[in-house]
């Protein structure tokens, strides 16, 4: 076994997770700990084929979304990522990382979002960046979507309607406007070979099912 194959000790993850669930769980839907969760398990799998740091990804991975509350109540004004990476660096050191382990894990939360400045560089942090993206598409995607649409009460479907046109978090904020606008272009971000593909491949069964979806609202037979 490499260093490369090494995970936190159970009762360790346990804390980790525990600390997860109490700043999410209020966050419910899309970015409750169920997402954290998913978003450990991929980057875990894409670490081991890429050969990364497992003891680095785990921890990043469940408390990647820790600052997401503060996002929240600040409207935006707070960002999640650097939030989070300032939250996770005081519980760490509570858990006895080494300086070192510490700065690599932050790396990864603060650069998860990579809408500003800061760009992920380790390949954990990139791994993390990937898996993060890839539960926003494919079958959980589509899921997240409609989950969200219904939580702010927008219609089931609207092909006819010009996504680019309609506006976020009204009765056209459709699964498939969420498709068309973010969740289309997720392919085109991954850092990863590995995530590239999945990537391809979650894309791919998004499209198949917004044409099925299409076809049966006007009802077209096959």
């Amino acid at each position: 076994m490499t260093a490369a194959d090494l995970l936190p000790p159970p009762e360790h993850l346990q804390r980790l997770r525990a600390i997860s669930a109490s700043y999410c769980l209020a966050e419910g839907g899309s970015h409750g700990p169920d997402h954290s969760e998913r978003v450990l398990s991929l980057a875990l799998a894409i670490g081991r084929q890429m050969k990364a740091r497992l003891a680095i990804i785990a921890p990043a991975a469940l408390l990647h979304d820790i600052g997401r509350k503060e996002e929240s109540l600040s409207r935006g004004r707070i960002c999640h990522a650097q939030r989070g990476a300032e939250l996770a660096a005081t519980l760490l050191k509570e858990l006895s990382y080494g300086e070192d382990e510490l700065e690599a894990v932050c790396h990864c939360i603060r650069t998860h979002r990579f809408r500003n400045a800061h760009q992920p560089e380790s390949l954990e942090a990139k791994i993390l960046f990937d898996a993060d993206k890839l539960d926003s598409i494919g079958a959980i995607g589509i899921g997240r979507a409609f989950l969200f649409a219904g939580q702010i009460g927008a219609r089931l479907h609207n092909p006819g309607q010009d996504p680019f046109s309609t506006l976020p978090y009204s009765l056209e904020d459709t699964a498939y406007r969420e498709f068309r606008v973010k969740m289309s272009k997720v392919r085109h971000q991954m850092l990863t070979p590995v995530g590239l593909q999945l990537a391809e491949q979650r894309h791919a069964f998004m499209e198949t099912f917004f044409d099925q979806l299409t076809r049966e609202t006007n009802g077209i037979f096959p």
